[in-house]
Parts: structure tokens; sequence; C-alpha cells
């Protein structure tokens, strides 16, 4: 009888360790996979910082005018990718509007070149983005659900924030009407 107790511990104890050990396996390889697209991420946002830097001078070239898009003077050095994308974005944006304005800058084949990669690069932001949220979201499933919720409580897990785009470009409508 104490025998056949002894085991169900035994067996009951090995399962609980199996089981916190996949879940312990889940979080690491969530937590990899985060890791690399933000890394991913942020060798992006560096790509386009430098087209557009480099298109700047171009730009202010040819429809001499100068502090044209200033905000790349203002990006922080120590911002997280979601203060520099949000950035870079508001940038990338003006770019295009002072293309829309100025028809002869199409005619540039270096700013054209610029434009490509920029367009290039921009997809693979999407790409990472993406991925790096559907990253985030299975590792917040397991920072909330059982039996993993247990395993996170005690490594301090927490939420991630995701890159939503939407909240910003709502905000950013509303402030210009």
């Amino acid at each position: 009888m104490i025998l056949e107790i002894i085991l169900g511990s035994v067996i009951a104890i090995s399962i609980l360790l199996f089981v916190f050990a996949i879940q312990n396996n889940k979080f690491q390889l969530a937590i990899i996979k985060i890791d690399k697209a933000q890394e991913d991420i942020s060798l992006y946002l560096q790509k386009k910082e430098e087209l557009l830097n480099r298109a700047k001078p171009i730009i202010e070239k040819e429809i001499k005018k100068e502090d044209v898009l200033s905000d790349l003077e203002n990006v922080p050095e120590n911002s997280n990718n979601f203060e520099i994308h949000f950035l870079l974005k508001r940038t990338y944006n003006e770019f295009f509007k002072i293309l829309d304005e100025n028809e002869k800058l199409l005619k540039s084949k270096p700013l054209l070149g610029i434009l490509e990669e920029l367009n290039t690069n921009e997809e693979n932001i999407l790409g990472s983005i993406k991925f790096y949220n559907d990253t985030v979201v299975g590792y917040n499933h397991l920072v909330v659900s059982f039996p993993s919720s247990i395993l996170a409580f005690f490594r301090r897990y927490k939420k991630k924030e995701f890159y939503s785009n939407e909240k910003i470009e709502n905000f950013e409508i509303l402030k210009d009407e």
C-alpha cells in the first residue's frame, strides 16, 4: 500500500515536471523568436533611416528648400523600436508627400533608386512586424493560460506590447483634423 502511494506520488511529480518543462520550452522558443524579430526590425529601421538620410540632400538640392525631412535629426539614440518606427513612419509619409508635390523629383535616378530600396525595406519591416506580433500573440497566450501562467508567475514573465500601426494612424488622422 505504501509502495503504491510512493509510486503514485513519483509518477504525479514526474508528470508535473514534464508539463512544466514543456511549458518552459514553449516560453523559451517564443522569447527567442521575439528577440530575433526585434533584432530584424531594428536592422530594417536603421536601413530606413539611412535611406531617408541619403534622400534628404537630393530633395533639398532639387526643390531648393532646407529642413526637409527634419524629423531625421530628432531620432533619439537610446529609443526603443516602437518609438523609432513611429518617427520614421512619419518621416516616410512626409517623404512621399514631398514626392507627390514635386513631380520633378521622380526624374532623379539616384532618388528613384533610393525609393525602390525604401519600398523593399518597408515590405521587410512590415513582414518582421507581422512575425513579431504573431509571436507575441502566442507568448501572451502562454502568460495568461493555465498551466503556463503558473510558470510565467514564478519566472516573472509579463505580457508584451504589439506593434500597432492602426492606433498611431488613427491618432495622426484625428490630430490633422
